[in-house]
């Protein structure tokens, strides 16, 4: 299969080189330089700054900790992962909506930390949650903090890309008004202030998707900057090739750096595994 964007230029990031940490209750993958793990080249890409794949075991997790100017979302691949801060109290009816807690597979946990926020993030259960913890740089400083929560469906992952989070669509001059209406550039998604897009697809073996650069919801339209990652769901079983590059092949837990792309390219993803992958682009400035 030949290359259908030439220009692009396409880099692994295999999973035994990120940085990695187990501390027993909690086994780590950084993409990127955080915590003790530092490496000058993986400072971020783009608008994209963190992206931990963690395991945390029961009964552990996060102990009230601090945020500021920083986008941070989770998206849950099995487990429970409980989010408390000092509004919501334990035990309280789970729900969804900013004040939503108990995250199952499926959902998304968005914060934004602005002036300053303080939450937990703690595995209430008996069994260990498997999810991922990005963080994206914010277009200006100085946000009002503000929680969103999301279920997405399983169903429409396995049809396509499904598109979990977009820009704000008032932009970076939002009105204090336009940031409480919260309306996102693409519909059904979480907002967030960056230039940035994130989607999740569940790919059936020997099946492709197409991910279209922007998705016609971003403001900057040349040289965008898509990481593609594999989360480790399949015991290495799924597998997937970028733009039909066998130089491209990515195995559970890798990634790849996507540059020299634009909006409206179309990126091929085909899974080529013996299991489904699930597969998360993250498309930013």
């Amino acid at each position: 299969m030949s290359k259908a964007l030439a220009h692009a230029k396409i880099v692994p990031r295999w999973s035994n080189e990120r940085g990695h940490a187990d501390h027993g209750w909690l086994n780590t993958y950084h993409t990127f330089s955080f915590a003790s793990y530092y490496d000058p080249r993986f400072q971020n890409f783009g608008s994209l700054r963190v992206l931990n794949e963690d395991r945390v075991s029961g009964d552990n997790g996060f102990p009230t900790h601090p945020h500021r100017d920083a986008e941070i979302f989770s998206y849950i691949l099995s487990g429970e992962l409980t989010h408390r801060d000092s509004m919501i109290k334990r035990g309280s009816e789970a729900k969804q909506g900013d004040d939503f807690y108990r995250m199952k597979r499926g959902d998304v946990q968005f914060t934004t930390g602005g002036t300053g926020i303080a939450h937990s993030e703690q595995n209430e259960s008996d069994e260990p949650v498997h999810f991922l913890q990005i963080w994206a740089l914010p277009w200006g400083k100085g946000l009002t903090p503000r929680y969103h929560t999301k279920t997405f469906d399983e169903y429409l992952k396995r049809a396509a890309f499904l598109p979990i989070l977009s820009p704000l669509k008032a932009g970076p001059g939002a009105s204090p008004a336009e940031e409480k209406a919260a309306e996102p550039t693409l519909k059904d998604t979480i907002p967030i202030h960056a230039d940035l897009i994130m989607a999740a697809g569940i790919i059936g073996v020997d099946k492709r998707f197409k991910w279209t650069v922007g998705a016609d919801a971003v403001r900057q339209t040349q040289d965008r900057h898509v990481y593609i990652h594999v989360p480790m769901t399949k015991n290495g079983s799924a597998k997937i090739r970028i733009d039909g590059r066998e130089d491209a092949v990515l195995g559970e837990g890798d990634g790849a750096f996507i540059s020299n792309v634009n909006a409206g390219d179309v990126l091929s993803v085909e899974s080529v595994g013996e299991a489904e992958a699930e597969v998360v682009v993250l498309d930013s400035d």
